[in-house]
């Protein structure tokens, strides 16, 4: 159903409705502006480009998405694939890769691919998702401790080694200033749970680096003086080949956004007892990323922190998501002479902290009971990302669950012969109302019948040898069959032909069936010989046993 949740909520909308929306907006938005200016510093642009992000990025979401609390704006699962962005093709290039990953999350949406991305295995999300908690705490090692360091590294080993190089040059008042950071964000909610601990912290660290002078590093110190002025669109040059370069980023974008919002949209769905529609959450993720990259910000996706964060204070309508991204801009509007006093140290503490929550990090506890295929996926989509690249480590991580899954399934699938089962009743019903059952020999394929399972078949059939006058294939346990899997039915045909034996088909399901008559093979070997019950089958293979010619 593609029609936004808003126009739904605001068939029974009612006044109470609204301050309670009112009031999460504007708490959300004082969660959200520390974290946006974070996460856009830690993505390698400057701070205002994460506001942008949270305000034209959460509008967006929660006017056209599909869920009813969904907030929307910059999350730490971008911060390593846009800092490679802006590591190799600037600013512009940034741009061009929010805009095309907008415009694949607007096709997967029309393509009605939200139901498709849930099967996206939770062995890759946690880790790459893992992976990328441990890159975030890497790179701000340098803010967290001052070290006078001219330029990081990118690669994770020779980040570490440059950090252990300087650990000299620690400037201890920024440490303090961080571990006070770090201090007020894990007592706070103790005195306090509506106040958001992070805004608090910020505040707290940025008044007394200002009181009392001190020498670290600030936003301004860094990036000069930040404009309060509104966003205006620009639009780069394109060539074929930034296209070419940026497809596959851009690609990972949408997919990175388009899971991690639809899993945001299930999780509050859990909390509130609601149901998103997801192909409409992925057109609005789309929309707001290209607006986002247009007026110069950075990917936008649902945000699962600052969702739980609205429905906790009340929030239940997409309402609320617009009063937040408002709140934003009336904040960034008033106050943003003021965001280049935060010291970078303080902003290093609060990703700390956001490392942290997005980290997996039950998963690493429970890995030595997880099945081996699921927990080396994890590993190796936990270990690429940091020490490769997201987009490969995705990649790798899809490819390899996908073997390890057509492994199982080749496995689960058996093909038998089974005339001397006893255990089967309809086995023995058959031999018991035979005329010669010396003349027939029956097989039973159970299991999808796929690429990966036909072998087992083209091997039963080699081991055959001979074939007797009548030879049953029972397929009631077949599910499903792929080309692969037709071809070596082929192959069985041709055998019986040359050995003039009669083929039955017993209980064939649908899909197997359909397939057969689009190749014509059930005219090929004759409508009657597929049979749909014990009781056709006994027919059938008498009739021809009492006429051989027939």
């Amino acid at each position: 159903m593609l029609v936004p949740k808003l126009c739904t909520c605001l068939k029974e909308y009612t006044k109470e409705q609204f301050i309670k929306d009112l009031i999460a907006g504007i708490i959300v938005a004082i969660i959200a502006i520390p974290l946006a200016i974070a996460l856009a510093i830690a993505s390698g642009v400057s701070p205002e480009k994460g506001l942008y992000t949270a305000i034209i990025g959460g509008f967006i979401v929660s006017l056209l998405g599909g869920s009813r609390v969904q907030i929307g704006g910059p999350t730490g699962a971008f911060v390593v694939i846009v800092y490679g962005i802006i590591q190799k093709h600037g600013m512009e290039g940034l741009i061009v890769a929010t805009i095309m990953a907008g415009c694949f999350l607007i096709i997967m949406g029309l393509f009605k691919f939200g139901s498709l991305i849930k099967y996206i295995p939770s062995s890759i999300t946690t880790g790459f998702t893992s992976g990328i908690a441990i890159v975030i705490l890497s790179t701000q090692v340098k803010d967290l401790l001052g070290l006078q360091m001219k330029s990081v590294p990118s690669e994770f080993i020779h980040k570490w080694i440059a950090y252990f190089n300087n650990i000299n040059t620690i400037n201890f008042k920024s440490l303090i200033i961080a571990i006070l950071t770090l201090a007020i964000i894990i007592l706070w909610p103790k005195i306090n749970k509506k106040i958001p601990g992070t805004f608090i912290a910020i505040i707290v660290a940025t008044v007394v680096t200002t009181i009392f002078n001190l020498p670290v590093d600030t936003i301004g110190s860094q990036f000069g003086e930040l404009s309060s002025n509104l966003p205006r669109i620009n639009i780069p040059n394109v060539n074929l080949e930034m296209l070419n370069e940026l497809m596959l980023p851009a690609l990972t974008i949408a997919i990175l956004a388009g899971v991690e919002s639809l899993l945001s949209a299930v999780v509050s769905d859990g909390m509130i007892g609601g149901k998103h529609r997801s192909n409409m959450e992925l057109i609005a993720e789309g929309v707001a990323n290209i607006f986002s990259g247009a007026f110069g910000g950075i990917p936008v996706t649902g945000a699962i922190a600052r969702t739980a964060a609205n429905v906790k204070n009340g929030g239940r309508t997409p309402i609320a998501g617009i009063v937040h991204s408002m709140a934003i801009l009336v904040i960034m509007l008033l106050f943003m002479p003021y965001v280049k006093l935060i010291p970078m140290s303080s902003l290093a503490a609060v990703l700390v902290v956001v490392s942290y929550n997005m980290g997996e990090w039950e998963t690493f506890k429970r890995i030595a009971k997880a099945p081996k295929s699921d927990a080396l996926v994890f590993i190796v989509t936990f270990v690429l990302t940091i020490f490769l690249d997201l987009v490969v480590a995705i990649g790798v991580g899809i490819v390899l669950s996908s073997f390890l899954f057509m492994k199982k399934m080749a496995e689960i699938t058996n093909v038998k012969y089974i005339l001397d089962d006893i255990n089967d009743e309809e086995v023995c019903e058959i031999i018991d109302n035979l005329k010669t059952p010396n003349d027939v020999s029956i097989y039973e394929i159970s299991g999808p019948f796929f690429f990966g399972a036909a072998n087992k078949f083209v091997n039963a059939i080699r081991e055959m040898g001979t074939p007797p006058k009548i030879l049953i294939i029972k397929m009631s346990k077949v599910p499903f069959m792929d080309s692969t899997a037709y071809h070596s039915f082929e192959m069985l045909h041709d055998i019986c032909k040359k050995h003039h034996t009669r083929l039955i088909i017993l209980k064939l399901q649908q899909q197997p069936m359909d397939m057969l008559q689009q190749y014509g093979y059930i005219d090929e070997i004759g409508k009657e010989n597929f049979c749909y019950s014990i009781e056709d089958a006994i027919q059938r293979a008498n009739f021809i046993l009492e006429n051989p010619k027939v």
